[in-house]
């Protein structure tokens, strides 16, 4: 790019740590910031320190840099409702006796931060990943409150906000009369994988299983899928496909509500080439969601070749428009039968499948995204 301030250096906290598939926030993370290493700009990245939704056996080893980004652990109280304050206090400390010029925050929770570091003169940037105080894992209490307030200090102090989704653009201005930025996220093209660990572990073939990944939330409406799912009659499985993030009595009632069922498969968190392998030899993907901010796991879906299954919230529909199947929020006779439609009509799961992948990529493009973050970075 022309015009490009090189010697200026930009740091990102609010995500959990990179690289990582933990969450939207991590992937969008990643994406930006090698990004902008690869166009010379000077990028560190503030991990939090612990598991999170993977567990050990995903850990990387310690690292100072990823693909040209500067990566530095910040202290964290590894416990629900603490981490994400705690590692959000010390990062936007580091960044205010930093040389940073921009710091980017992810997340309402970490925009809490956003007068600190506007009394030491950075220009701050925040995502609005989505309306994280609607979530029910943090709906009551303390973490609500903090979660409000964070949004709060963003409306009033930031220099720009980022939205993923016109909902949440007219919340910001019908609650707040604050003007934000629609920037949606974007996904790239994969390599499709032919089933080969997915088979050897889990006894997945293509075509033979309805999926669900994504983290093992309520507002993800995995129990609404199990429920409905047990009464489609089909050989197909259903693989879930996910960690818990913070919602550990949560995902065992999802194990207690399908022990009976011996078509449904949990595989624990996957990244990699697994994860690859889920996506690419699904029948249909299905998210059932009750609140998304924009749902990352759904593009990358489509960017596979996947018929998808999604609820009618907004943030759904405004990503797929004609291009997925569509069913009521919450409704679980509907779904069940949509569910039992598509595996009965293999020509319509087919039908999806063909156009979604052109489809995807034309409209959500990372080149733009960063092209547009950085605008915002200059003004």
């Amino acid at each position: 790019m022309s015009d490009k301030p090189a010697k200026k250096n930009i740091a990102m906290f609010g995500h959990k740590r990179i690289p990582s598939r933990e969450g939207g926030v991590e992937i969008v993370v990643e994406e930006l910031a090698t990004r902008l290493a690869q166009q010379s700009y000077s990028v560190t990245c503030y991990n939090r320190r612990g598991h999170h939704v993977s567990d050990a056996s995903f850990d990387t080893k310690k690292i100072k840099e990823y693909k040209g980004v500067k990566i530095k652990s910040v202290l964290t109280i590894d416990k629900k409702g603490l981490a994400a304050v705690t590692s959000s206090f010390f990062a936007a400390l580091r960044c205010a006796f930093s040389r940073v010029k921009v710091v980017h925050i992810h997340a309402e929770g970490p925009a809490a931060m956003t007068l600190l570091l506007k009394i030491f003169r950075k220009r701050v940037v925040v995502t609005v990943h989505g309306l994280d105080w609607q979530r029910e894992k943090w709906s009551k209490g303390f973490a609500s409150k903090y979660i409000r307030f964070g949004e709060k200090m963003a409306v009033k102090f930031a220099d720009e906000i980022i939205v993923l989704s016109n909902r949440v653009k007219d919340y910001f201005k019908d609650t707040y009369n604050r003007d934000t930025v629609y920037i949606p996220n974007g996904v790239n093209a994969p390599e499709i994988l032919d089933a080969q660990r997915i088979k050897e572990q889990f006894k997945l073939f293509k075509d033979s299983y309805i999926l669900f990944l994504g983290r093992l939330v309520p507002e993800k409406g995995v129990h609404l899928l199990i429920d409905a799912f047990k009464d489609v009659k089909t050989e197909k499985k259903l693989v879930i496909a996910g960690g818990a993030s913070d919602t550990d009595d949560y995902v065992a009632k999802l194990y207690e509500s399908a022990k009976d069922d011996e078509r449904i498969v949990f595989t624990g968190f996957q990244q990699g080439e697994m994860l690859q392998e889920l996506f690419s030899n699904a029948y249909v993907y299905a998210l059932p969601s009750l609140l998304e901010g924009m749902p990352l796991s759904l593009l990358e879906a489509m960017s596979y070749k996947n018929c998808c299954l999604v609820s009618d919230i907004a943030e759904c529909t405004e990503v797929v428009e004609d291009k997925a199947v569509v069913v009521k929020a919450g409704d679980v006779s509907e779904l069940t039968k949509t569910l039992q439609t598509l595996c009965d009509d293999e020509e319509k799961v087919k039908s999806y499948k063909q156009s979604a992948r052109e489809f995807i990529l034309s409209k959500y493009n990372w080149d733009n995204v960063v092209d547009k973050t950085l605008a915002l970075y200059k003004k």
